[in-house]
């Protein structure tokens, strides 16, 4: 259940749950140490009057390049960029020079928050976090109303745009009489820093009950080894770590999870399934959302009746399918739209576009699909990568699905390339999992009884690891790339 609860900040949610809770732990770095919430607060205020020093004002755009295993400091510089009204923009610390430079340019940063080290950045300054122990900035600047942070999208499709959102957004269900996965002491996951999926993960920490723990590193023989060391009771990962997951699973001991989440891409039905019998006392829960439309979501418990589906909308949000300007039928593919229960994002500084992605409190989310006749969403394809082949419009995502289905397969991708008569081909590119072997021929075989002729790839090609960008989804202007 959710409250009326007046607007509030990141600054105020932290300054109250460390007047309530000081030495209760929020965050925690496996291996390399944890944030309780009073330190996090007496950090983020050291580092606000450090940044008040180099003349960070309300408004002002700040850069923060951190990687996985600066969870602690980039927690800290979060909040205390925001404290003094300033907008805080992530940025994993993987970012190549020429991403780095594009995003601190196109948001007008005055300067860049790093862990350590000098960043090679042509302007403004770099300021590096440390573990802040002296005197503190006592005013919050901050406004409900005000922007938050900027996110940068995962450019897979086009040039990463940033997706602003303000406090009111970012903290929208604080007024929540529970506090979510009270089932839990510890929630895992392995989300980069820049990602939609991380910034969920911190608000977590924020709002949730159990204390947020996260890997340096992923790994999946780390990861499964942490859930068994932190008993932990809710675990988020993306489809791409799950299935690593699934090749470590025997041996290590899952019991404590209740509650598996996967985000940032669709999870297929047949990983779901084993994911079901790999956590034996988990629900499986695939959620599904945008950069652009946080916190509008939809969910969907692992459904033997329908495991493709990417659920119905939760937390006040709502779904429609639209095509041509009109709602579509059940069953009719077209443009999903999803309504954001909390005030929208936009994108930073491009008027033009927001127009166009973001109308009344919906946004538009890249995809194709349709609902079904009870509500149930299910997705296509990204509107910018639909297959048409001959006469025939298909689905990638159902054609993977199926193709997982096979035991020898641990990761799969579908794209689509030019091709003289039909326009456009069909081609698979697989992962097999550890000494098995699978030809092309056999793959088409088992796909015999499940696609129908036209879904059936015309090519097949193995790889040892799928392109995949850093939050997770697989890099198909890349895939394509290397197969043309």
């Amino acid at each position: 259940m959710v409250l009326h609860a007046p607007p509030t900040t990141v600054p105020r949610l932290l300054a109250d749950r460390s007047a309530s809770e000081p030495d209760r732990e929020a965050l925690v770095v496996d291996g390399i140490g944890a944030l309780t919430f009073g330190s996090w607060q007496r950090r983020a205020a050291d580092l606000a009057e450090q940044l008040q020093q180099r003349r960070v004002a309300p408004g002002d755009r700040v850069g923060l390049r951190f990687g996985a295993a600066e969870w602690l400091d980039y927690a800290v510089a979060y909040v205390a960029v925001q404290r003094l009204g300033a907008v805080a923009v992530p940025i994993s610390d993987d970012a190549a020079p020429a991403e780095l430079a594009h995003m601190l340019a196109d948001c007008g940063a005055v300067g860049l928050v790093h862990a350590g080290g000098a960043p090679d950045w042509p302007g403004g300054w770099t300021h590096a976090a440390d573990d802040g122990a002296g005197s503190q900035c006592g005013e919050d600047r901050s406004t409900p109303h005000s922007l938050a942070q900027i996110l940068y999208t995962s450019g897979t499709t086009a040039r990463p745009k940033g997706v602003a959102a303000s406090h009111a957004n970012v903290t929208y269900g604080s007024g929540a009489r529970h506090r979510p996965f009270r089932h839990s002491r510890h929630l895992l996951h392995a989300f980069a820093i820049g990602t939609n999926a991380a910034q969920i993960m911190l608000m977590n920490a924020l709002l949730a009950h159990p204390a947020v723990v996260t890997l340096p590193q992923f790994t999946p023989l780390r990861f499964a080894r942490a859930i068994a060391r932190w008993s932990a009771g809710t675990v988020f990962v993306v489809p791409a770590m799950a299935m690593e997951l699934l090749t470590v699973a025997d041996g290590h001991d899952l019991s404590s999870v209740r509650l598996l989440g996967s985000a940032a891409a669709p999870l297929p039905g047949p990983v779901a399934a084993r994911l079901v019998a790999a956590f034996p006392n988990a629900t499986i829960v695939n959620y599904y959302t945008s950069t652009e439309a946080a916190p509008a979501q939809t969910a969907m418990a692992y459904d033997p009746e329908r495991p493709d589906s990417v659920g119905r909308p939760i937390a006040g949000g709502g779904v429609r399918v639209i095509d041509d300007g009109r709602p579509c039928a059940p069953g009719e593919i077209g443009a999903v739209w999803m309504r954001s229960p909390a005030p929208t994002r936009t994108y930073f500084g491009d008027t033009a576009t927001s127009a166009t992605a973001f109308q009344d409190g919906w946004v538009r989310m890249g995809d194709v699909g349709y609902l079904d006749a009870d509500g149930y969403l299910y997705l296509v394809e990204r509107d910018s990568d639909l297959v048409k082949t001959g006469a025939h419009r298909v689905s990638t995502l159902q054609i993977e699905a199926a193709i997982h289905e096979h035991p020898a397969v641990a990761d799969a991708a579908v794209v689509g390339l030019p091709h003289e008569v039909l326009g456009v081909e069909l081609a698979a590119v697989i992962v097999v999992s550890g000494d098995a072997a699978l030809t092309p021929t056999a793959l088409r075989a088992f796909l015999a009884d499940r696609l129908a002729p036209h879904e059936i790839p015309s090519r097949v090609h193995a790889m040892d690891k799928l392109p995949r960008n850093r939050g997770g989804k697989v890099d198909k202007r890349s895939l394509r790339r290397s197969l043309t």
